[in-house]
């Protein structure tokens, strides 16, 4: 029950994030790195201990690359996952990384997504809270989440 929840969820999240794309170019940082994180969002929940999907963009003008992890102090874990549309309903599952192609913009609502388990705190429309993210080329930064309504 709890996973057609999310993938709800997920629905309304992309329709979102594709309006805040449209809005924000995504294009190579001002410092010169070829990856750019941008649009990095979470819908509000009202309670703690929830599962919650975080959204952002990457725009990658380097080598090709893989998110690898993600830490956020908001929730207990995460785990990166992708939505298959095999037969039936979509189906979520967890993956190891999700790539970032060389050249291209990866929206994470696109397809694939992290999602915050056991959230330590409720999840207010306006707050930000800070997540680090890993990635398979060694790097690693650290991105500003919005918290929005969905």
């Amino acid at each position: 029950m709890a996973h057609h929840f999310v993938l709800r969820r997920l629905r309304c999240a992309l329709l979102a994030a594709l309006a805040g794309l449209a809005g924000t170019a995504a294009a190579a940082r001002a410092d010169g790195a070829a990856l750019a994180i941008s649009n990095a969002w979470a819908p509000a929940e009202a309670k703690s201990g929830a599962n919650v999907p975080l959204f952002m963009s990457f725009s990658n003008n380097g080598g090709a690359d893989a998110l690898l992890r993600v830490r956020c102090p908001v929730a207990n874990f995460t785990e990166k996952r992708t939505i298959d549309l095999g037969e039936g309903a979509p189906s979520s599952r967890e993956v190891k990384a999700i790539p970032i192609p060389s050249g291209q913009t990866v929206l994470t609502a696109d397809g694939s997504y992290v999602l915050l388990l056991q959230t330590t705190q409720p999840l207010a429309s306006g707050e930000t809270f800070s997540c680090k993210l890993a990635f398979q080329s060694g790097e690693s930064r650290e991105v500003e989440v919005t918290v929005k309504s969905p």
